[in-house]
């Protein structure tokens, strides 16, 4: 009998999903900030307990949004850290500041938290933590340093949506927060993302700048007779159609992160052992961090033994993943002044990591065949 293959990801499906779909269909008006734009902004609102979610047609965008709230200049300086994707940096990139790279953590592979204090200069206009793998930054001494000189925090919690550190939400603590509801997130609309604004400062002009720089929203409420061009802005809203399918999947978030729960601890429980034998590290999540098991990765003793894994996984069917590049070593980040070498635990620990397969539907059956597969290659080579 053929095995099946197992992807890396499969995007959820909620069955509910079908039927709020055909009520955007069925009414005529998919366009952005609709019914279901307006219930799942106000259902994350109130369970992170934030002043106001954005709901955006990506995380990108969102991100995008956040730089343009905070008037990110040409000639200013960003701090982001090197391992994470190109869209945090991109944001702003577009408003012509330049981003300076910051090393990863070795436990946890977020920012490296005691390097931010030598990296600021008088140009810093924000920091941009990452929550990598949906486990917490040590956002205490961030938030402490940046405070200590007036720099806003931007998180870019793509990966951690309902993770917790010291109790707190992710996304939540900075003056602003981006989430991704792409298809490989927990969540996901295919497409789709949300700015959380931690202070309502921000809210009425973040209303502006999303509905293409006008006052839309004030006409809307009656407030003016008619509306008009008031700042300069962008279409980041989602569809109400993409809402739809976003709003099914959140009602069903607690079923949909206990299960990925279950995945991501089958991993850790059956991996434990090899890896300790094996010299091999898997994820770390420190005790003040409640994680949003966005994914489950190894970090593996070479580059080489990577590449190897990935090939046999794959001829046997099973799709694997590397992650980031760092920024810093990429073409266009060196163009913006990133050199190779300048941050070398993450250019170290991206080319040996790799990610497992992880989603909603992945069977038990299919990780431990997963599992097998992995502690076989090591096994074959070790002898």
């Amino acid at each position: 009998m053929t095995k099946k293959d197992i992807p890396f990801n499969k995007p959820l499906h909620i069955e509910k999903s079908l039927e709020y779909v055909r009520q955007v269909l069925t009414s005529g008006d998919g366009i952005g900030d609709g019914y279901f734009s307006k219930q799942c902004q106000g259902l994350l609102a109130q369970e992170l307990g934030v002043p106001e979610v954005l709901l955006t047609a990506s995380g990108t965008h969102a991100l995008e949004l956040a730089a343009l709230l905070l008037n990110i200049q040409p000639g200013d300086e960003v701090i982001i850290p090197t391992y994470t994707f190109v869209s945090t940096a991109n944001a702003f990139v577009l408003r012509g500041a330049r981003p300076v790279f910051i090393d990863a953590r070795p436990d946890t592979l977020n920012m490296d938290e005691a390097q931010l204090e030598r990296l600021i200069s008088k140009r810093t206009k924000a920091v941009v933590p990452v929550h990598y793998a949906g486990v917490g930054c040590e956002m205490d001494t961030i938030l402490k340093i940046a405070g200590e000189h007036g720099i806003p925090v931007v998180e870019d919690n793509a990966h951690g949506l309902f993770g917790r550190y010291r109790g707190r939400y992710l996304g939540t603590m900075g003056q602003l927060g981006a989430q991704s509801f792409h298809g490989t997130k927990n969540l996901s609309c295919g497409e789709g993302g949300a700015l959380l604004i931690n202070e309502p400062q921000y809210s009425e002009r973040a209303m502006m700048l999303r509905d293409k720089g006008t006052n839309r929203i004030k006409f809307l409420k009656g407030e003016v007779a008619a509306y008009t061009w008031v700042d300069v802005g962008s279409s980041y809203l989602a569809s109400d159609i993409l809402a739809a399918v976003l709003y099914a999947q959140l009602e069903n978030r607690d079923r949909i992160q206990n299960r990925r729960k279950e995945i991501w601890n089958f991993y850790a429980e059956n991996l434990r052992d090899w890896a300790e034998e094996s010299g091999i590290r898997l994820p770390s999540v420190p005790e003040e961090c409640e994680q949003s098991f966005h994914m489950f990765y190894l970090v593996l003793p070479s580059h080489e033994f990577r590449e190897g894994l990935i090939r046999h996984l794959k001829s046997q069917g099973i799709t694997s993943a590397f992650h980031y590049p760092p920024l810093n070593v990429s073409e266009m980040g060196q163009r913006l002044g990133g050199r190779p070498g300048d941050c070398p635990v993450a250019e170290d620990l991206s080319r040996r990591t790799l990610r497992l397969p992880f989603y909603y539907d992945l069977q038990q059956e299919d990780q431990v065949r997963i599992i097998s597969e992995i502690i076989k290659f090591s096994r074959v080579t070790a002898g």
